[in-house]
């Protein structure tokens, strides 16, 4: 038992449904590991110890019937604090909703607990899910498992931290500008920001009267250890109702067929030698591995011009939670058509390429900034100092595209902290970017415990 939070959820169910493990065990297990290690990390910040108890008592006599829940049947989990979860206080680390207790499910909760998942807590955010660290008024600050000087990364930090710490068996995530490649990235987990649509998005806390409709550009994703967990976790998550029925392309049988991209670098938004240094360590193991991996390979598009759309198209996403009217209807939908004259370039791009590897972050975890906000904080690379509204250059550009993109964890660079990047592919081609970053996982030596978790 000693390390059995931190296996993967496929482990954790296998055992589970063949007897070997209780899911009270595993829950308990958790509960335990969360209880002494949490403190210096401050990623669980709600707990419902005593339901997850008895729900796991529960399955574990369903279990003695022979009746199976699911494929998750009795395996506890946390969930991102911007989701909605019945019975739960759900906050979206904005004090409006302090002592918000939903009667209800995100789509995606209700599709995880249909499959016999439990929720045993809530992780932290920051306010409305609006930053790339994890902090606000009600739950404080969590730290990054491998440097508590520095950010777990946004917004879903507390849930990648609960991740790579092995408190909970997987995380649901949320990414509307990298708020799952982030985390991540930054804590040496897998996550997948899935097309968009592919994963019902309601029940999203991220202002005051949230959880009805869907923003644009947001998606939610697994969080997890392993590749394996992702594609599972695809498949339980994604929007399966009417009028929207999710259907995605199998991954190809032979990965060495693929033509895949690179693209470490760029003047728009140059990258950090320790990130660059790593980048270049999983082309050359791809390259080693018998795959072909073109360096020049790039859409036909102004990088600096999407960035900045996709910020825009963000923030007018966003604008409930900043209380900003904005600008009128005609002016969005003159620049959502601009948008998809870009999709156009990236569609272009995937004809002659499978999967293009990009950085997430030009910069390796940071350390905690509270003071001032996007536009007024700096970061340093390269001794260099940056505008911090840097760090979403390589994710919006992806984003506002509605690409699917994984993130694998690709190792430590110099300094001991993760660097994670982005394995981005064409709509629709889930499980094809899956599939090519299980395997640079598994080139670059996939998850590793930070040393505060063993």
């Amino acid at each position: 038992m000693t390390d059995i939070g931190l296996r993967s959820t496929v482990e954790q169910a296998d055992l589970i449904q063949r007897g070997e493990l209780s899911s009270r065990e595993l829950t308990e297990h958790f509960i335990e590991r969360i209880e002494r290690l949490d403190g210096e990390i401050n990623s669980v910040v709600t707990r419902d110890f005593e339901t997850a108890l008895a729900e796991s008592d529960a399955a574990d006599a369903s279990q003695q019937k022979g009746q199976s829940l699911g494929v998750l049947h009795g395996v506890p989990i946390t969930v991102k604090d911007a989701l909605q979860t019945k019975n739960l206080k759900s906050t979206g680390g904005a004090t409006e909703l302090r002592d918000n207790v939903p009667s209800q499910d995100a789509a995606v909760v209700a599709s995880i607990r249909r499959q016999g998942g439990i929720v045993m807590g809530k992780t932290n955010l920051p306010r409305w899910s609006g930053d790339i660290q994890a902090y606000n008024d009600i739950f404080g600050t969590t730290n990054n498992p491998w440097d508590i000087s520095r950010g777990p990364g946004g917004s879903s930090g507390g849930a990648a931290a609960a991740v790579a710490m092995g408190f909970t068996s997987f995380e649901i995530g949320t990414d509307i500008g990298g708020s799952i490649r982030f985390p991540a990235a930054f804590n040496g987990v897998w996550g997948h920001k899935p097309s968009f649509g592919v994963i019902p998005t309601t029940g999203y806390l991220d202002h005051v009267d949230g959880g009805l409709n869907e923003a644009d550009i947001n998606v939610f994703g697994p969080i997890t250890r392993s590749a394996q967990d992702l594609e599972l976790l695809l498949t339980v998550m994604k929007r399966n109702s009417p009028p929207w029925v999710a259907e995605l392309e199998a991954a190809p049988e032979d990965l060495k067929d693929l033509k895949i991209g690179a693209w470490l670098d760029d003047e728009f938004c140059p990258v950090d030698g320790e990130v660059r240094e790593q980048l270049e360590k999983v082309v050359q193991a791809l390259e080693k591995d018998g795959m072909s991996v073109d360096r020049s390979a790039r859409p036909e598009l102004d990088p600096d011009e999407a960035a900045m759309l996709g910020l825009w198209l963000v923030q007018r996403a966003i604008s409930q939670s900043t209380d900003s009217n904005g600008p009128g209807h005609r002016i969005w939908l003159d620049s959502h058509v601009r948008r998809e004259e870009l999709r156009l370039k990236w569609a272009q791009f995937f004809d002659k390429y499978d999967a293009v590897i990009m950085p997430v972050c030009f910069v390796p975890p940071f350390e905690h900034q509270q003071q001032g906000d996007f536009g007024s904080r700096t970061l340093i690379c390269n001794e260099e100092e940056r505008a911090y509204i840097d760090v979403v250059k390589w994710t919006t550009m992806v984003g506002m595209a509605y690409l699917p993109s994984t993130v694998p964890p690709i190792g430590l660079g110099p300094s001991g902290l993760p660097i994670g990047c982005q394995v981005v592919g064409p709509y629709g081609g889930d499980r094809l970017t899956i599939a090519l970053a299980g395997r640079i996982g598994d080139l670059m030596g996939g998850y590793q415990p930070p040393p505060r978790a063993l």
